[in-house]
């Protein structure tokens, strides 16, 4: 199986939109169907159409939400690690 860039399946989802999909494949030499599942993969997902192979695709809506939650976490880690040190100092003043 033969493996594309990011920047050529870009280009030729391009031309094939200018020209005609079955002309772009022959011209590029790209099966049809491979050029028509390109161009309907960067119709539907934009511009996470190309994200490679095992990678999650991620909307911006999401990204926004996958970053929040990691910023939450780690606020919650520190509030725990001060909770703890807050409780260390409690216990020395009692002595």
């Amino acid at each position: 199986m033969k493996v594309y860039e990011k920047s050529f399946k870009e280009e030729a989802v391009k031309l094939a939109t200018e020209i005609e999909t079955n002309k772009a494949a022959d011209q590029l030499g790209v099966a049809k169907s491979t050029l028509s599942t390109w161009r309907s993969n960067k119709e539907k997902h934009r511009e996470a159409a190309f994200v490679g192979s095992g990678n999650e695709r991620i909307i911006p809506q999401n990204a926004t939400e996958i970053r929040l939650v990691k910023k939450i976490k780690e606020f919650e880690k520190s509030n725990d690690i001060l909770k703890a040190a807050l409780g260390f100092f409690a216990k020395s003043q009692k002595k």
